[in-house]
């Protein structure tokens, strides 16, 4: 029988990955994916939303070349490495279980159709690799163990800061054992070793108006709130990332106390309902997102593969199977269809700009060299700047080169998310340039009056989706320092008084102070 399942895992996993491949270099380039190439192009030590982790693994990889496909490689290899964990961790004690319980874990439909470049890839990477080397130390009573986890540990956390609920997941662990087998020492290494990653955070933070700080704790709640529909989505999303057999299964509880007494299934178990409990505590006022949970995901799998037998494992393949196939199914017809088949939806013209961005780009040609390109928010701006630098990398440029002489700029306020464009754009540079602002809706003119000696308008349709142009010419910077810059660091860069600061680049260029007011 494992022979005739180690099989079938091959096939599946090889289909999967040559789907994986080929949606990797099919999928339009998404405004997050191009906004973190963009971290790759210019690396640094960290940037405004998140750790810096995901921007340096794009440093190596851009430099290979631009292509979708090539950014997109550790995300459509990770399931693989999951599984291959999953296998080699359980399979000492039942080798039909680890490979269904890795099969299972390649057939979620995230392992199947996620291959977006996300923080989430080293993330769950990280975090994952910590998990198996926290589980070996404490096998071993291993001090070299217990560093390596926290290494691991900490990578994870400069990837992003939910690595901070594994750690939390450890602490519970140890708590959980009994007194005479709390490992207090091992944790306090594994921690340590860790600790130095997160002081480099601290320190780029200090040094870089808290950005980190600021947008995860403070600018990006606005739709925070006590709402009744945010708990059953977040249980919906629990099932979504799991196989509802298996929790069904699990539920049941048949053979609970078996289970229980089994260590490695406690320690899977663990490290899942920490997170899971923490994640349900937010969920009535805060919308928990599918990626939240991502690098918790395979700690579920490992746990169900210990307590499952064969049958009930086979039955969540089963099931994921089919599940999977349905989301195969309804993105290849999707995809089929005429892209004006989409045309009364709302965000019809976002859809368009980014399938059509090369022909959208086309229209701009005859403003090259004439005006500074730039967009009317930080989306639609780090597209228009992948594409546009993607095609002079086809054409023979340097992929880092050609991303470089190809951005374009922020104009406006935007929003709270992705103000990285705040460190790279220095606006008094600008001053009396002639500057186009690319729109998708229509531009108000007392949005643009104020900060240019003429402004003219025109439009152009793709695919019947109408796009917008604005040509101001004779930038002031003076205007848009008062009436755009400053309100932004009144939203933006109103660092709490609790935070001591030592530089802060948006106040010290436009307002001549090294550090900006508190609040």
């Amino acid at each position: 029988m494992t022979d005739s399942v180690r099989r079938r895992v091959v096939v599946l996993a090889a289909l999967i990955l040559a789907f994986r491949v080929w949606l990797s270099a099919a999928l339009p380039f998404t405004g997050d994916e191009a906004y973190f190439a963009y971290w790759g192009v210019w690396p640094a030590l960290g940037f405004y939303d998140h750790p810096p982790m995901v921007g340096w693994w794009l440093a190596l990889l851009v430099r290979l070349s631009a292509e979708p496909w090539m950014l997109r490689l550790p995300s459509t290899l990770l399931p693989f490495v999951l599984a291959a964990g999953v296998w080699l961790a359980l399979r000492r004690r039942d080798e039909e279980r680890a490979l269904l319980a890795a099969l299972a874990l390649l057939l979620l439909p995230v392992s199947v159709w996620n291959v977006l470049v996300t923080t989430d890839v080293p993330l769950v990477f990280f975090s994952f690799l910590s998990a198996l080397a926290f589980r070996r130390a404490l096998e071993r009573r291993s001090a070299a163990w217990h560093a390596l986890a926290g290494v691991l540990l900490g990578c994870a956390f400069l990837s992003k800061y939910f690595a901070v609920l594994l750690g939390l997941a450890y602490i519970a662990w140890v708590l959980v054992l009994p007194r005479t087998e709390r490992d207090w020492r091992g944790l306090a290494l594994t921690v340590s070793c860790a600790v130095p990653f997160g002081l480099l955070n601290a320190y780029w933070n200090y040094e870089n108006c808290w950005a980190n700080l600021m947008f995860n704790v403070y600018n990006r709640h606005g739709d925070s709130g006590l709402a009744w529909w945010r708990p059953p989505l977040y249980a919906a999303v629990l099932f979504y990332l799991s196989s509802p057999v298996a929790v069904w299964q699990l539920a049941r509880g048949r053979a609970l106390a078996a289970w229980l007494a089994d260590r490695d299934f406690r320690f899977w178990a663990t490290l899942v309902a920490v997170p899971v409990l923490v994640f349900a505590a937010l969920s009535p006022v805060k919308t928990i997102g599918l990626h939240w949970l991502l690098s918790f995901v395979p700690f579920f799998f490992l746990a169900a593969g210990l307590a499952l037998s064969p049958r009930d494992l086979r039955g969540s393949v089963a099931w994921l199977g089919a599940f999977s196939a349905l989301h195969v199914a309804a993105g290849l017809a999707a995809a089929a269809l005429p892209l004006e088949t989409w045309k009364n939806l709302r965000v019809y013209d976002g859809i368009v700009y980014n399938v059509r961005t090369a022909a959208i780009l086309k229209r701009l040609e005859p403003y090259a060299g004439r005006f500074r390109f730039a967009a009317d928010g930080y989306s639609p701006a780090v597209v228009a700047s992948y594409y546009a630098g993607l095609d002079a990398a086809r054409r023979g440029a340097a992929p880092v080169q050609a991303l470089r002489e190809h951005y374009f700029f922020v104009f406006g306020k935007a929003s709270s998310h992705a103000r990285h464009d705040d460190i790279l754009t220095d606006f008094r540079k600008l001053d009396g340039a002639d500057i186009l602002v690319l729109r998708k809706n229509p531009p108000p003119e007392e949005e643009y009056r104020p900060f240019f000696r003429s402004v003219g308008f025109t439009s152009f349709t793709e695919a019947g989706a109408t796009f917008h142009v604005v040509l101001g010419r004779g930038f002031d910077y003076a205007a848009y320092r008062d009436r755009v810059l400053a309100p932004a660091r009144a939203s933006w860069y109103a660092i709490p008084r609790y935070l001591p600061q030592g530089r802060c680049w948006f106040c010290e260029r436009y307002f001549g102070e090294v550090t900006c007011p508190a609040r």
